[in-house]
């Protein structure tokens, strides 16, 4: 089974994934953490990030793996563990650049399908899953919430690891985001067709994961 959760950042997807594929022991694919590799790599080479060809050309020689042994799965970039690095705001802004770019889209939709036919049970969670990588998985969720408690979300979380954040340019930051991802040329975000939509602003992480695990429980039991 494969199961999609998707949404615009600051949703709780990954946290929420991750959750859900413990409980259900599958394996959990994190796609956002791969156009974060990217970024990292762009970040390093301080790369022109508005400059698409020269992304391109980064993302080419960037090997990204996971190491399923760990939980949840450890990324490897060119065989170093870099999932530490992927969070901070310089990487979260560049892997904004990165995944507008269509020639890298278009490799990692082909590397997470192949990680999606070599894995038995997956809960892989990104802004294109269900639309474009796994259009016929045979569960799919879209979570939602409005900006400003998307852009509370990511402060709270930037804070607790002791960086300095202004809700306000965070907020500013979300709106962009959103306006690229959905106007995109190349798997924009969208409600994949058939989703469970999920507003996610009055509910706790807890109850959004029980949630998505009563859906799949009703669907197993139809199998």
């Amino acid at each position: 089974m494969i199961i999609t959760i998707d949404g615009p950042a600051g949703t709780g997807k990954s946290t929420v994934s991750r959750a859900v594929a413990e409980r259900l022991n599958f394996d959990f694919l994190d796609t956002g953490a791969m156009y974060r590799a990217i970024g990292l790599a762009a970040v390093r080479r301080q790369a022109d990030l508005t400059d698409g060809r020269e992304l391109s050309f980064i993302a080419k020689h960037c090997r990204i793996e996971f190491d399923w042994s760990q939980q949840p799965p450890a990324l490897l970039l060119n065989a170093e563990p870099v999932s530490h690095l992927l969070r901070g705001a310089e990487v979260t802004s560049a892997a904004s650049h990165v995944a507008v770019v269509p020639a890298i889209r278009h490799q990692l939709v082909a590397e997470q399908q192949r990680l999606g036919r070599s894995r038995s049970n997956l809960v892989t969670e990104g802004r294109d899953q269900g639309s474009v990588v796994f259009p016929d998985a045979q569960l799919k969720f879209y979570l939602d919430a409005t900006p400003q408690e998307r852009a509370r979300r990511r402060v709270n979380q930037l804070r607790s690891r002791g960086d300095f954040v202004d809700f306000h340019e965070i907020l500013n930051d979300i709106i962009s985001r959103d306006h690229r991802d959905s106007t995109r040329s190349t798997g924009p975000l969208s409600v994949p067709q058939g989703a469970i939509k999920i507003d996610t602003t009055p509910l706790t992480e807890q109850q959004v994961i029980d949630l998505i695990i009563s859906h799949v429980a009703a669907v197993r039991g139809n199998l």
